[in-house]
């Protein structure tokens, strides 16, 4: 049976290689377990991961065009399940757990119901197949992780609910002074209120700060750091791979989107030298939700034992995600990425800097629509990697 037309049955009644019983530790987004003597709390974690998968019969993307996504929408799918971990950070934590069969909390309710496949679901596969075109990808044609990266940041804007900020690092630099002023958009480059005659109206930076933390959310925006990658030419060169296993240690951690040369995975932690991943592959029959909001939600949770690969087989383009719910929790990460970036024996990812170098054009600051000029230039530069993966054969 070919994967890309598998059904939620065949899985759940097929047979799945089962967690090896090894003494390596096992890391899933930040947290360590023993595969010796945790075994269900790992399933327990992983079966917590929001599943999202090909879905068929939901309403035509655009009101005439597909209702199902099978074969082209699996990166799409791997980026509904990283955003969808910073929304569980955001709004559940991480050490929330799900229950099979329970009512759950409004908030997961909330949560699930935001990626719903429906045109106005917040992000929805509608949603981002429509908010692609904009990023020069027609409806119903493959995403690379860069793509999907763009159109979540675009989508986050209209996210009243999390109201937080979805940022994408680019040519492998991550800018600290750029993600301040996007997390505390009040403050200037230094750290100081931005604009004087703001300041005063609002009584003092610090007391103006807080007036608008009160109307308005948090000091900090919770921060989603998506920062796409190339760890290679054609293979992923083996002087990163230590360095990706410890960025599945980070508490931060929101996993990595990427995948074999065919197909695109979620991947949310190691095991020795393998990857554990959440695999998309699966076609379900799109799920309504009930009057009240309430979700059937068995589909959106992996109940078997997740996927593993070996990591020397993950194609080179990828996009690493981070989510810092606070400045102190942004602030641990950069310590945290300094000290990687010292061991020896292995290249660092991307690079770490305090402002932005002269040469880089920070494309947040421009704000750039379709229409701008400079907009398919950017596009192409953004999607250099799509053509590296390729479509499921049907």
């Amino acid at each position: 049976m070919d994967a890309a037309t598998l059904t939620y049955d065949t899985l759940r009644f097929g047979e799945f290689e089962d967690f090896p019983e090894t003494s390596d530790p096992v890391w899933i987004l930040g947290k360590e377990f023993n595969a010796l003597t945790e075994r269900d709390d790992i399933l327990s974690d992983v079966t917590s991961r929001l599943w999202f998968t090909y879905r068929k019969n939901f309403q035509p993307i655009g009101g005439t065009g597909p209702t199902s996504d099978t074969g082209w929408g699996c990166m799409l799918r791997c980026g509904q399940m990283i955003l969808g971990q910073a929304l569980v950070c955001r709004h559940l934590g991480r050490d929330w757990r799900w229950d099979k069969g329970q009512r759950q909390r409004d908030a997961y309710v909330s949560l699930l119901n935001a990626f719903i496949d429906k045109k106005d679901s917040c992000y929805s596969i509608h949603q981002i197949a429509q908010m692609g075109v904009g990023e020069g990808k027609s409806i119903g044609q493959w995403y690379g992780p860069n793509t999907v990266a763009q159109v979540l940041k675009k989508l986050a804007m209209f996210d009243r609910w999390s109201r937080q900020v979805v940022h994408v690092a680019m040519d492998n630099t991550v800018v600290i002074e750029d993600i301040k002023r996007l997390c505390m958009p009040w403050l200037d480059y230094g750290g100081a209120c931005a604009d004087p005659g703001g300041a005063s109206a609002l009584n003092g930076c610090m007391e103006g700060a807080e007036a608008m933390a009160e109307e308005e959310g948090p000091l900090w925006r919770p921060l989603v750091l998506l920062i796409p990658l190339r760890l290679g030419l054609t293979d992923i060169n083996e002087a990163y791979i230590e360095t990706l296993k410890q960025c599945f240690m980070l508490p931060q951690s929101l996993g990595v989107i990427g995948g074999k040369p065919n197909s695109a995975h979620y991947f949310i932690g190691y095991v020795g030298e393998e990857l554990i991943y959440l695999d998309p592959h699966t076609t379900q029959p799109s799920v309504e939700p009930s009057d009240d909001g309430q979700v059937h939600d068995d589909t959106y949770h992996c109940q078997h034992p997740p996927c593993r690969m070996h990591i020397c087989e993950l194609d080179p383009s990828i996009a690493a995600g981070f989510f810092c719910k606070t400045e102190d929790e942004f602030d641990d990460w950069c310590m945290r990425i300094r000290r990687l970036s010292c061991n020896r024996g292995s290249l660092p990812m991307f690079e770490l800097v305090e402002s932005q170098p002269s040469h880089m054009v920070s494309v947040d600051v421009l704000n750039l629509t379709p229409d701008f000029p400079d907009s398919d230039r950017l596009e192409r530069f953004f999607d250099s990697e799509d053509e590296e993966f390729e479509i499921l054969s049907l």
